[in-house]
């Protein structure tokens, strides 16, 4: 089960420019450390001759988060990755990870100076990025017949369940994960269909 909390609903970039630097913001939805590297390498493929790509993320709830780092990929330490961390502390959003890639310009910002850049970047992607809530939910293994497998389907996409991993053993088992405001109505449809829920407390 996890709690409600906003996550990002889609991605977006923008463009910071101070003394001739150009920052680049990327924030986007990531939950796993995998799908934050996996955005990273991305964001450094679309722009392979910047100088820097300094990022932060935070998984989970942003009130108390799961898991949260940063980098300073080459720039002073301190400068970059803390700065966009702080950001992200300070809004209320989960599952999250900011890229700033960084455009030198020639004239050099000073540590003060990259701070309150790579700062007002992060902001400005925070203050550009749609959010919405993270749905709790809850995860349920069902056991049922073969022929019910496509009258499960069809009910959990009416109420927004997804079906998370199936396997076919004597009978279907399904590995369900379901929107709890729905938790009491499917245990009663899993019963008249003569299903049963394994994994139930």
């Amino acid at each position: 089960m996890t709690a409600n909390y906003p996550v990002p609903s889609s991605s977006c970039e923008v463009c910071y420019e101070i003394k001739k630097s150009r920052f680049i913001a990327f924030a986007t939805f990531a939950d796993t450390r995998e799908s934050a590297m996996q955005r990273l390498a991305e964001v450094k493929q679309k722009y392979p001759d910047a100088r820097h790509h300094c990022w932060a993320y935070q998984f989970g709830n942003p009130k108390s988060a799961a898991s949260a780092a940063m980098s300073d990929d080459g720039e002073p330490s301190g400068t970059a990755g803390k700065p966009i961390l702080n950001v992200l502390q300070h809004k209320n959003v989960g599952d999250i990870m900011i890229i700033v890639t960084r455009y030198f310009g020639g004239v050099k910002l000073g540590a003060g100076g990259l701070v309150r850049a790579y700062s007002a970047a992060a902001q400005m992607a925070m203050e550009a990025l749609k959010t919405e809530q993270q749905v709790a939910r809850e995860l349920l293994e069902l056991s049922c017949g073969f022929g019910d497998e496509q009258l499960v389907r069809h009910w959990l996409s009416q109420h927004d369940g997804v079906v998370e991993n199936i396997e076919y053993r004597d009978q279907v088992v399904m590995t369900i994960a379901l929107p709890l405001e729905h938790s009491a109505l499917f245990r009663a449809y899993a019963a008249s269909i003569g299903g049963q829920i394994i994994n139930d407390n």
